[in-house]
């Protein structure tokens, strides 16, 4: 029997449940250390400014900025944070709101301090309108900083998904279905510089093809967004969707095993000119 489908985010444990066995199940994680970029960063400054937007529990930030410790001391502006571990060259500044509200915080305080770098990794799928968010943080960047934004690539598995059920799906005010496709359709159309990468990745998807598999039916949850999509999408919806994703357009089998593409795009963005 279906139900009528809603927002996998609308329901914060079971979130949470498929967010975590997506990591586990995925390489994504071994595949976000833009090593590549930090070379880059504040060329011939000792003292650096950092931020995070959307950094979770701060494992990258932790990472990233031990990798590239300054000469000096550097300050590191966080929103969406939880604790981290101490280091002693590092003046925090905790900001516990989403990125649209810390954008409203900084407008209304009118800050005039300038970053040498920004991450946004996986984090604009939730925001009301992402060019703007980006248009936002680039605006903070100083002459010689970057904007470092990590989503899934227009060519992934997901991409190839999101196409072909963008109006099928649960839809909210935030954007969900952004990939780096659509960002660099922006940064084009406002002749904005940047570099483009991507990063392979892949997730084990095969206990989605389980009927009643406790792990597979979270994973599934992850994948199209939508609260107990086995048990409420149309059978017509949930057999396409099960088909495409099984599809060589969205995976390939290995061993027995249905492996999504998974690819991440990597947009390291210049400043304003």
């Amino acid at each position: 029997m279906s139900y009528a489908m809603r927002s996998l985010v609308e329901d914060d444990n079971r979130y949470l449940k498929s967010f975590r066995l997506f990591l586990e199940c995925s390489s994504e994680h071994q595949s976000q250390y833009p090593a590549f970029v930090f070379p880059s960063i504040g060329e011939g400054k000792a003292n650096l400014n950092v931020m995070g937007v959307g950094s979770g529990a701060g494992e990258k930030d932790t990472s990233w900025i031990r990798n590239s410790k300054p000469l000096g001391y550097l300050s590191a502006d966080i929103a969406d944070p939880d604790p981290k571990p101490n280091l002693d060259y590092i003046k925090f500044t905790w900001n516990k709101m989403t990125a649209t509200e810390f954008e409203k915080d900084w407008r209304e305080k009118n800050y005039t301090k300038k970053m040498d770098f920004i991450h946004m990794i996986q984090m604009l799928y939730y925001v009301k309108d992402p060019c703007a968010t980006v248009s936002f943080y680039q605006s903070l960047l100083d002459k010689k900083g970057k904007l470092l934004i990590i989503l899934v690539s227009d060519e992934s598995g997901w991409g190839k998904h999101w196409k072909t059920f963008k109006t099928q799906l649960c839809n909210t005010e935030s954007s969900h279905s952004v990939t780096t496709g659509d960002i660099k359709t922006y940064l084009d159309s406002k002749t904005v510089s940047y570099q483009s990468y991507e990063l392979p990745s892949q997730i084990d998807i095969t206990e989605c093809f389980t009927e009643g598999d406790q792990r597979g039916e979270l994973l599934l949850d992850f994948l199209t967004e939508v609260f107990n999509f086995s048990g409420t999408a149309p059978a017509g919806l949930k057999a396409r969707a099960l088909e495409l994703l099984r599809h060589p357009d969205c995976s390939k089998e290995v061993e027995g095993r249905v492996i999504f593409n998974n690819t991440l795009g990597v947009l390291v963005v210049d400043p304003l000119q």
